[in-house]
């Protein structure tokens, strides 16, 4: 906790380096403080839940999204995030139907995380990234809108620009992955 004489009114909270520093006005009594304390922990908890959807959570999102823009065709076998993704976005493994988001994109726009996991859904369907597979991904409407927010996230945090390997031919069968800047994967 920290307490300010400034702060007159206002309590807030935020984490920091594994910590919660809750934000209270010098003058705040100690009942106060423990009540504000709680609702400002539980206020955290709620918004700390809505920012990092469960792997269940995901892969409910992935058949939503498959019915909704892919006819219901792509059905993975899994879907989770994982820690373990610093230079890509997303990875898909067709032969395993399985697809793994990086952690990076929880708290992204909606539309963001929809793309990348769009993205690697149209890869159990079309492994590389030739005319069939981006023929697939026109159907969603924010496809370039959140291509352009994942290259200015690149940008910002200095991660390496991909090739753009729109030209590729697709005949790889492989793992497919969503690399930062301009293809997610």
């Amino acid at each position: 906790m920290r307490r300010s004489a400034r702060r007159r009114r206002t309590v807030s909270a935020y984490r920091e380096d594994g910590r919660t520093v809750v934000l209270l006005p010098a003058r705040m009594s100690e009942a106060e403080e423990r009540r504000w304390v709680g609702l400002m922990l539980e206020k955290l908890a709620r918004q700390e839940k809505r920012r990092r959807p469960t792997d269940e959570v995901l892969a409910e999102r992935a058949g939503r999204l498959s019915a909704q823009f892919l006819g219901g065709r792509a059905r993975p076998d899994s879907v989770r995030w994982v820690t373990n993704q610093n230079a890509r976005w997303g990875s898909c493994t067709p032969a395993e139907g399985s697809i793994r988001l990086s952690h990076r994109l929880q708290g992204m726009p909606e539309y963001v995380v929809d793309y990348v996991l769009l993205h690697e859904l149209a890869h159990l369907l079309v492994p590389g990234h030739g005319a069939r597979f981006w023929e697939l991904l026109e159907a969603y409407p924010r496809t370039e809108r959140a291509r352009g927010y994942l290259e200015g996230v690149a940008a910002t945090a200095r991660l390496p620009h991909a090739v753009d390997d729109e030209q590729d031919d697709g005949a790889g069968a492989g793992e497919e992955g969503t690399a930062p800047a301009n293809d997610p994967a």
